[in-house]
């Protein structure tokens, strides 16, 4: 099981939060929406989104 925990481009003032597990794949949830469940990502795409957003 992946344990979730905050990501770091959350910002830190509790409004956007996103939980992220990362294992075989990349789990990516919002944290006052977990019951609506999760989308889950190769490591590589996970990687490949970051970098285009940090790159905008």
């Amino acid at each position: 099981m992946n344990d979730w925990h905050k990501s770091s481009y959350s910002d830190g003032g509790g409004g956007n939060c996103v939980e992220v597990a990362e294992g075989e794949k990349v789990l990516v949830r919002d944290t006052q929406n977990r019951d609506l469940g999760h989308l889950d990502f190769a490591p590589g795409a996970w990687g490949a989104l970051l970098g285009t957003l940090v790159a905008e």
